[in-house]
C-alpha cells in the first residue's frame, strides 16, 4: 500500500521537470527569448509530456515562461520595466534591514563574513551559480536578521528574480565579479566601525551599482 504521503510518479515527474527547468532559466542555460518545446524538454528529462506541462505552468505563474499552444514556451527575457521594480525593492527592504540590524552588527558580521569567503571560494573556482548564490545569501541574511518575517518572505520571493539578473551580470560584464566581492567586504568593514551611516552608505551603492550593470546588459 503506497504511503497517502508518498510522492507519485507523476508528481514526482512533474517536480522533476520544474526544477530542471527553473535551474536552466536561471542559470542562462535557456536564455531570455529562447523558444522551447515540450518535446524538448521532456527528452531532457526522461519524463513525458504531461509532467513537463504541469512544470510550464508553474513556471508560468512565476512569471519565468510564456506559454504558446501547440509551439512551446518562451523564456520570458527580463525586461527594463523588471529590472527598475526589483532594484526599487531591494533598496526598500536591504536599507530599513540594514538600519536596523545595526544595534546587532556584531552577531551579524560573523555570519556575512562566512557569505563572502563562500564567495570568493565560488569566485575563484569560477563556479558562477554558486557565486550567485552566496551572494544572494549574504543579502537575506541582513534582511532576516531585521526580524520582521513579512519583509524576509517578501524579499525571497525576489530571490529567483534577482539569481537570474545576476547570473546575466555575472557571466556578461567582465570584472563585475570582482567589484561585487570588493563592495561586499567594505560593507564587512562598516561593521566594524562606529558609523551607521557609513555601514547605509556601503549597502546603497552596492545596489545602485548593481543596478548600473544590469542596465548596460540590456
Amino acid at each position: 500500500m503506497t504511503h497517502p504521503l508518498a510522492p507519485t510518479t507523476a508528481t514526482s515527474a512533474a517536480e522533476r521537470a520544474y526544477r530542471h527547468l527553473k535551474r536552466s532559466i536561471l542559470e542562462q542555460l535557456y536564455p531570455g527569448g529562447q523558444l522551447v518545446s515540450e518535446g524538448e524538454i521532456a527528452e531532457a528529462t526522461g519524463v513525458s509530456r504531461t509532467p513537463v506541462r504541469e512544470a510550464l505552468l508553474r513556471l508560468e505563474a512565476e512569471g519565468l515562461v510564456r506559454l504558446y499552444p501547440k509551439r512551446g514556451a518562451l523564456i520570458r527575457p527580463v525586461s527594463a520595466r523588471e529590472i527598475t521594480d526589483v532594484i526599487e525593492a531591494r533598496r526598500l527592504v536591504e536599507l530599513h534591514a540594514a538600519e536596523r540590524v545595526w544595534p546587532r552588527r556584531a552577531a551579524l558580521r560573523a555570519d556575512l563574513a562566512a557569505r563572502l569567503a563562500e564567495m570568493r571560494a565560488a569566485h575563484a573556482a569560477g563556479d558562477l551559480t554558486t557565486l550567485m548564490a552566496a551572494d544572494r545569501a549574504f543579502h537575506a541574511t541582513v534582511v532576516d536578521a531585521a526580524g520582521n518575517e513579512i519583509l524576509a518572505e517578501l524579499y525571497q520571493r525576489l530571490r529567483d528574480r534577482q539569481l537570474r539578473m545576476g547570473e546575466a551580470s555575472f557571466r556578461l560584464s567582465p570584472g563585475w565579479a570582482e567589484v561585487a566581492l570588493t563592495e561586499h567586504a567594505a560593507q564587512l568593514a562598516a561593521l566594524d566601525g562606529d558609523d551607521p551611516q557609513r555601514w547605509l552608505d556601503t549597502v546603497a551603492a552596492h545596489i545602485d551599482n548593481a543596478a548600473t550593470v544590469l542596465r548596460t546588459l540590456r
